[in-house]
This record gives C-alpha cells, structure tokens and sequence, in this order.
C-alpha cells in the first residue's frame, strides 16, 4: 500500500493567508494541517505529498521537519490555478510517472479527520472503501458532497454533490483506499475529468465497481473558509489559550479559543477566539474572531472577524505606548 495526499491547491478562498502559504500547511492548534493526516499513517506506508511549483520550498521543509524517511514530495510545474492538472489528474499522472502497482491510500491535505487511520484500513476488504463523516444536519449537509449507502449501511448505493434536498447526512471527506484493480479505470477517468477526485467513484459505480462506506463521528473539517477555520481551531484547542515556547504575553485577558505563534508578543489587549500565527506584535488591542498571519503589527486597534496578511502593520494613531 502507497499514500498520496493531494496538497496542490491555491486555495482563494483563504486569502490573503494562502497567499504565499498552501492550505494544508495552514497551523491548526499549533501544527500544520496536513501534519495529522501524515502522523496518522501507519510508519510502513510510503507516502508522496502532490504540490505545485509555488510552494515546493515549503513542502521541501515542511517534510524534512516531518523526519519521516518514506516521506517525499512530487511537484507540478505550475504557478496558478487556471494551469493545475487537476487533482485526478495529478493522482493519474503519480500513478502512471512512478508505475504504481499498490493499493493507494488517497487524502486531500487540507481535511481535517479525527478517526484512527488504523481503525480505516482494518475494514479495507479489498473493495474501494471510502471515509463518510455523519454530519447529524441533512440542512448541514447541503453544503458537500454525500454518500447514500444501501440498507447494510456499508455499501454505497449513489452519490449527491451539494443537494438541496440531501436522503443522508453523511459527508465525504476527502479519504479512501482504492484497490490495485481498480487503477486502470481510475486512469481512464483521470483523461476525461481530471478536476474532480470525488467523480471517480460515482464512475466507479456506473461501472458497476463496488465501494464500501467507513462511517465515522469524531471530527471532521474541511478547512476551506475564513470561519471553518476558526470553528476548527475552537474544536481542537477548546476554550483555553494555547501558546508555544518563545511567546511572550503579558496583562493580557483571553476568552474562547487563542493560539498564539512562536516569537510573538501580545501585551495590554483582549482576545477571543483568534489565532495568531509567527513573530506577531500585539499592544493594546481588542481582537475578536480574528486570523493574523506571520509578521503583524498592531498596536491600540480594534478588530472582529479580520484575517490580515503577513506583514500587515496597523497602528492607531492616538496610540501612545507606554513602554516609550
């Protein structure tokens, strides 16, 4: 068995956070996203993460910082969405570049799933097996693809993409094991959809390739907004402040959930529910539902559901700091 996780996209709708930055690399309670997907596959599975050209040097990094020896990254030349393969169709292209003859445990790294990867393979039979989170909402569940299984709850009988009138509430979420046998007609759909990994299982089905449905209830995220990112952060970190050596935070009052970056400095301000990431300054603020990426300044200001770029400096001008 091989891993592949789908780590190639730009993300916009993450702006400016992923401006420079891939969505799976985003922290999430003091880690990169894509890092608990990658610590819970099992040490003798291979793994290749699939970038693009724009955050190779990242993903360079960000795996030598992983010090996991079956660990290694594949690069599309691509520098913008409108030129990417696709994430079928990058998937198809490892498989054909590197003849691949295994069973592939296949992720998109920008998801979120608190079930125990181990419990996941141990109910592969050898039919494709894919990940269905129950979502407890059939309104919640209008918002992302679902899976109707047949009466033994197991096997999958048809698929919706984002139906108004959603017959389940289980979600897919971005994980499934597919089956040595079934590589070639994955390949075959790569040619004609190469944008869409969720098509190929209702391909699959048309085919008349059975697949199996692992129902799970602990979390799950798909971080693709501004407010399931902190809705994912306020689940994972709780109602407490989460801080990390070589953060410095003084006479300041949190409330909800705070994550605060390594090398950053908060003093004389309120904060609740906000993450701030590396080597911020923070002086006299009020912040509330707020995202800041490395590198922020801001002294004497007030701010409720921001998320502010690297760098961004914000300064009130009647500020006066006290330490001056």
């Amino acid at each position: 068995m091989q891993a592949f996780i789908l780590a190639g996209g730009f993300a916009t709708r993450l702006w400016p956070l992923t401006e420079k930055r891939a969505k799976p690399l985003l922290p999430l309670a003091g880690k990169p996203i894509i890092s608990f997907l990658v610590e819970q596959i099992p040490a003798h599975i291979p793994i290749t993460v699939s970038t693009n050209n724009a955050f190779a040097e990242s993903f360079a990094a960000w795996a030598k910082e992983m010090e996991r020896d079956n660990l290694s990254v594949i690069v599309e030349h691509t520098q913008s969405d409108d030129e990417k393969l696709g994430a079928l169709g990058a998937t198809a292209q490892w498989i054909s570049d590197q003849k691949i003859d295994d069973d592939i445990l296949l992720l998109t790294g920008d998801n979120y799933c608190g079930f125990a990867r181990s419990d996941f393979l141990a109910k592969f039979t050898g039919t494709t097996l894919i990940a269905a989170h129950d979502i407890g909402s059939l309104e919640k569940a209008t918002a992302f693809g679902t899976v109707i299984t047949k009466e033994d709850g197991i096997s999958v009988k048809e698929f919706e993409e984002k139906p108004k009138n959603p017959k389940s509430s289980l979600v897919n979420t971005g994980c499934s094991l597919i089956p040595r046998a079934h590589l070639p007609a994955l390949l075959e759909h790569a040619k004609i959809a190469p944008d869409n990994v969720g098509g190929v299982f209702e391909a699959f089905l048309k085919q008349g390739i059975a697949i199996n449905c692992y129902t799970f209830s602990e979390p799950w995220f798909d971080i693709g907004s501004f407010d399931a990112y902190l809705e994912a952060t306020r689940s994972l970190v709780g109602e407490k402040l989460l801080i990390v050596p070589g953060v410095l935070i003084d006479e300041t009052m949190t409330d909800g959930s705070v994550v605060i970056g390594t090398g950053s400095t908060v003093k004389q301000s309120k904060l609740c529910n906000v993450v701030i990431f590396e080597n911020c300054t923070i002086i006299d603020c009020v912040l509330e539902d707020c995202i800041l990426d490395n590198g922020c300044s801001l002294r004497g200001v007030d701010l409720t559901g921001k998320m502010l770029r690297e760098g961004t400096v914000l300064r009130n001008p009647n500020f006066r700091d006290p330490n001056v």
